[in-house]
């Protein structure tokens, strides 16, 4: 590291793995590490990053894996002689959804961490509920039917918090936890996201749940910014104080404990800011804008969104904006992505990505009217399976050709994308938009 360089440290909380990334001013890349739980730590014996209860449906982690796990990740930058001291600020992600319950007493803890300690000796008996549900877990159907009918059903939920009640999202967590488990509940002092709870290690206090990331907990009025205590009553007593006050995601909490100063080097100064959820985090990595799409192409396909009146459906999510507290951002989730396209090429295109291309070439765009939907496996949005074809004059074929296949499953999946997007309310500019006063065509 160059003398007297100021850097940046981010920190990424995932299923699977912990990771450290440094920049310099430049936003390049100077150090990266990362602790692989399953390997790294096998003494928690999780799978994938994860317990699965035998029901198939409860999935947790042991929040003292997470714990154990930056223990490790600071210990090896400082044997790779790291200079935490250049660090600026240090922000970072967690996987949406999941969620810490700090026992009572635990901040005391976290306020007066002895520097000669490592954070698992610390911190091992500060949590209420051990093992922390996550985004895979699916056990509370029975709290997302309470929760909407309390308020009244699924689209006025999804018009207070942005989405439809789903089964991974907190509240619905939390209600389970204290319909089952009172006594942790009535323990627990204070309710962390994953991406809180590794800001509050860091600032050595709770961190505030920040917008974006409590938009994804079916509990946050996401035009007010604030808790929704209708969604909160319907849930579990008390709950707004175990929460604390959201903050706009872009807050500086406040500088970092001195139990980092002492025992690995960083600068008393070093700024702790708001961590969020890793979707998010993607938008606002991507450094998209106003009218901006990205799409990321995986397994599952994901769509973000920039927009600036929202439109909650009962498809797809609205999350506050983590850039703009005035913005959202909205996320939509397609189950048959990567593998139903490689699934054509191999059909359509003896198994080459370059066929494949040809083929694509070979037609124009529209596919001279021929249409096709594809869900090998049940779609989320929407709730469908099966090959669906049509022809020109919207009649319902058994199949097409080779090079009209190819362009159906690319145009029929791009125009589903666009279809929710815009019921979400996404808007397409064409050419010179008046609204922003540039031209959009890019974002079609």
């Amino acid at each position: 590291m160059a003398a007297g360089r100021d850097c940046y440290l981010g920190v990424d909380l995932s299923t699977q793995q912990m990771k450290a990334l440094v920049i310099d001013d430049n936003l390049n890349v100077i150090h990266e590490t990362n602790v692989k739980f399953d390997d790294d730590l096998p003494e928690f014996g999780t799978q994938g990053g994860v317990h699965i209860q035998s029901d198939k449906l409860t999935v947790t982690t042991p929040v003292l894996l997470w714990v154990k796990a930056l223990d490790m990740l600071l210990a090896r930058m400082k044997a790779s002689n790291f200079d935490f001291s250049k660090l600026k600020s240090l922000s970072g992600t967690g996987q949406q959804h999941g969620s810490v319950y700090w026992k009572d007493g635990a901040n005391q803890t976290l306020k007066n961490m002895s520097g000669d300690r490592s954070l698992h000796q610390i911190l091992e008996s500060s949590f209420s509920v051990k093992g922390s549900p996550i985004w895979m877990d699916s056990s509370t159907t029975e709290e997302c039917q309470q929760l909407e009918k309390s308020v009244g059903g699924p689209q006025k939920l999804a018009d207070i918090t942005g989405s439809r009640a789903y089964e991974r999202f907190t509240g619905n967590q939390i209600a389970k936890i204290n319909k089952k488990n009172p006594e942790e509940y009535k323990k627990t002092e204070r309710i962390s996201l994953v991406s809180s709870f590794v800001a509050s290690l860091f600032l050595g206090d709770y961190a505030a749940i920040d917008y974006s990331d409590g938009s994804g907990m079916n509990l946050m009025h996401i035009l007010a910014h604030e808790w929704s205590q209708q969604c909160l009553d319907a849930c579990a007593p008390g709950l707004k104080e175990k929460l604390g006050a959201p903050q706009p995601s872009h807050s500086i909490l406040g500088p970092i404990s001195p139990y980092y100063v002492k025992r690995f080097g960083f600068n008393s100064d070093c700024k702790v800011i708001a961590f969020t959820g890793d979707n998010p985090a993607s938008l606002a990595g991507m450094r998209l804008q106003q009218g901006d799409i990205a799409v990321s192409l995986g397994t599952s396909d994901t769509v973000f969104l920039w927009i600036q009146d929202p439109r909650p459906t009962l498809e797809g999510h609205i999350f506050c904006n983590p850039v703009d507290s005035n913005a959202y951002m909205a996320l939509i989730c397609f189950k048959n992505g990567s593998l139903t396209r490689e699934k054509i090429r191999d059909e359509s295109a003896s198994g080459s990505w370059d066929e494949f291309a040809k083929a694509m070439k070979a037609t124009c765009p529209g596919n001279n009217g021929n249409l096709g939907f594809y869900f090998d496996v049940m779609e989320i949005t929407p709730a469908v399976i099966g090959i669906h074809r049509f022809n020109a004059e919207n009649c319902k074929v058994f199949e097409f050709s080779k090079e009209v296949e190819v362009r159906a499953v690319i145009e029929g999946q791009m125009l589903a994308k666009r279809a929710y997007a815009e019921k979400l309310g996404y808007k397409v500019c064409l050419g010179r938009c008046v609204q922003c006063s540039s031209v959009h065509n890019r974002h079609s």
